[in-house]
């Protein structure tokens, strides 16, 4: 049986991958009265006097609304909300597993801008954090923007950002072990999408200094003649500050760190040839990559990776979405801030020790059981430390937990 035959297998066979389970018995009339009338009554009181204790006496305080409108699903596009429920259930799984977390998959029949965030909005109340997934750009840019000015529970879109920083965990490891400074490397992005913007906005936010955004427009410098979101807009401000035009196989000569969001396959024996020596390559197109691991070491590359499972140095967002939710939920944080973001990339890369450090291995493996606990406490001792958390926990507490939680 092959995986896609499997994976429609176990769905048929379970009914889908999500059920909903009572954490307390329910066996008698008692327990009748205490779970519901009249003993929920009590619950209803006290919560009307302060609506943050919703956090604690329902499962809103470990409850995450994963949203889509099922626009920009995987490498599908757009399939619609009854076709991106699959991705939606995976994800709450994932949450579940790695951190504990439980998860909602909401999918919107609308494509309007305006209807999914007034619709989040007016869910708020039912959850302690939004994950928006798989909603295209630019639209997503804008409808994560207005929900964190409207909302006061951490809004994620893991697509941009939990991209964004299991990427930057694998090269600041790669960095790490070819010896190279991330302000002084020369790195182009491929790919000026939602997941390529953010990488290229968090990498000049961690004081990378050379940072190149290419697209189908060529390199994107200040100044440039084409049609570009506002995402976009900002980049060309912050990025390529010597002004290097041309398209991929020109801009890519002599950089040390290639990072592909892009198409699969672009990424040429020649391309990666024509690099600085000690290269690092990442080609993150999903499902079949810019180019394979043992494709980019065979062309010259010292350290390469890609999403995929089977070849070493995966880059993958679980490693960061469950733990970044849990630090942020355990400390009750208004918000997800860049210097959370920023610490849980050094969270996850500091995981492997200098002396660990291998062509192979340069960021964690998925399943490795230190990864969410770390993001965790780290991201919520900076939620702590910058004043968007509501309460104030011992970030090694937070990580003891997270452990408790998952069993490791």
């Amino acid at each position: 049986m092959t995986i896609n035959e499997e994976a429609l297998k176990v769905r048929l066979d379970h009914n889908g991958l999500l059920t909903t389970a009572c954490k307390v018995p329910l066996k008698d009339r008692h327990d009748l009265s205490v779970l519901y009338t009249p003993g929920v009554a009590e619950p209803c009181k006290i919560i009307k006097e302060d609506k943050d204790l919703s956090f604690e006496y329902t499962c809103r305080g470990n409850m995450v609304a994963i949203v889509s409108d099922g626009t920009r699903v995987l490498g599908l596009g757009d399939i619609g909300p009854e076709a991106g429920l699959p991705v939606m259930e995976g994800k709450a799984v994932l949450f579940k597993t790695f951190a504990d977390v439980d998860a909602l998959p909401i999918c919107l029949d609308t494509k309007d801008p305006d209807k999914i965030v007034e619709t989040v909005r007016i869910l708020q109340p039912s959850f302690a954090a939004i994950n928006l997934e798989d909603i295209s750009s630019p639209k997503c840019y804008d409808i994560e923007d207005r929900l964190k000015e409207i909302c006061d529970i951490p809004i994620f879109h893991d697509d941009q950002h939990g991209t964004a920083i299991a990427l930057c965990s694998a090269v600041i490891g790669a960095l790490r072990f070819v010896k190279k400074d991330i302000k002084t490397v020369r790195i182009v992005v491929n790919g000026c999408g939602a997941a390529g913007s953010a990488i290229g906005r968090l990498l000049v936010n961690m004081g990378a200094e050379n940072v190149i955004m290419v697209d189908r427009f060529g390199a994107l410098y200040d100044g440039i003649e084409a049609s570009l979101d506002r995402v976009q807009a900002y980049l060309q401000k912050v990025t390529n500050k010597a002004k290097v035009r041309g398209n991929l196989a020109d801009v890519v000569k002599g950089a040390d760190v290639l990072i592909g969001v892009s198409a699969p396959g672009v990424f040429t024996k020649e391309i990666i040839a024509s690099m600085n020596t000690d290269a690092i390559v990442f080609g993150m197109a999903n499902p079949v990559p810019e180019t394979t691991y043992d494709a980019a070491i065979e062309a010259g590359a010292k350290v390469a990776g890609t999403g995929r499972s089977d070849a070493p140095n995966q880059v993958n967002n679980v490693t960061v979405f469950p733990g970044v939710f849990r630090g942020a939920m355990d400390v009750r944080a208004k918000a997800i801030t860049e210097e959370m973001k920023i610490a849980a990339v050094m969270a996850i890369a500091d995981l492997i020790e200098e002396k660990d450090l291998r062509a192979d291995y340069v960021v964690p493996d998925a399943f490795d059981p230190r990864v969410a606990p770390a993001v965790a406490a780290a991201v919520a001792k900076v939620a702590i430390e910058s004043g968007v958390a509501r309460i104030n926990i011992d970030p090694e507490v937070v990580r003891a937990n997270t452990m408790k939680r998952v069993g490791r």
